[in-house]
């Protein structure tokens, strides 16, 4: 899978360089096919693969919103983290962030899922890892793509001023090391899964991202979705 290869937002293309051509790629690659080969089922569809880099273009990434492992349930997975189509039940980790942002920012809470809306304001959503055979987590969590997720935490991190970079659980937390504290805002807290209790609630993240952008000059996040 090389670089003229890989169907990706033209701007992301450009400041992720020579990753595309490094050997991992192809492992990556290698890990789908193995899947398909075996007649299973990989989600997200190949064209939503990269969805979070098509609705944020690198240029236009102010937020970040991180992401472990897509959804493995039929029709869930679309590319961007915790987001799913309208027509799919609302997970249990997005409803509790839904409640989040609304005792935080005073949003009512909608009657679906689909994240684009945010994606589209300059949150960039993706998974650290990219796919996901169904019914089975975690199953692509070893064909190589942290390699390339990292890369690119890392390449926002060094090409870009004053993200905001919003890290929920240990696994979101332990990408720390790959950011500059230094140039780029970073908020902390527990995951929404029900799994943490209340740890996530309270945590202000939303109203927090939006004072940041303001000092900023910036546009605020509108994070209401209709």
């Amino acid at each position: 899978m090389s670089n003229s290869k890989v169907k990706i937002e033209a701007s992301w293309k450009a400041a992720l360089g020579d990753e595309f051509n490094k050997p991992y790629f192809n492992d990556i690659r290698q890990g789908i096919l193995s899947s398909k080969s075996k007649k299973r089922n990989v989600f997200p569809p190949s064209n939503e693969i990269f969805a979070a880099f098509e609705f944020t273009p690198f240029t236009e990434v102010r937020v970040v919103i991180l992401g472990q492992d897509p959804y493995h349930g039929i029709g869930q997975a679309m590319g961007l983290c915790f987001s799913v189509k309208p027509d799919i039940k609302i997970p249990r980790s997005l409803t509790r962030i839904y409640k989040e942002i609304q005792n935080d920012v005073g949003c009512s809470i909608p009657n679906h899922g689909n994240l684009e809306k945010w994606a589209r304001q300059g949150v960039f959503m993706p998974n650290a890892i990219l796919t996901v055979e169904e019914g089975n987590p975690a199953s692509h969590s070893k064909i190589g793509w942290q390699y390339f997720t990292d890369a690119v935490i890392s390449t926002i991190s060094q090409k870009k001023v004053g993200v905001c970079f919003l890290l929920w659980g240990n696994f979101a937390k332990s990408k720390k090391k790959l950011i500059d504290t230094s140039k780029h805002h970073i908020f902390e807290s527990a995951h929404p899964s029900p799994l943490a209790g209340n740890a996530f609630f309270g945590n202000n993240h939303f109203s927090g991202v939006n004072r940041v952008l303001l000092e900023r000059g910036e546009q605020p996040i509108d994070w209401q979705i209709d």
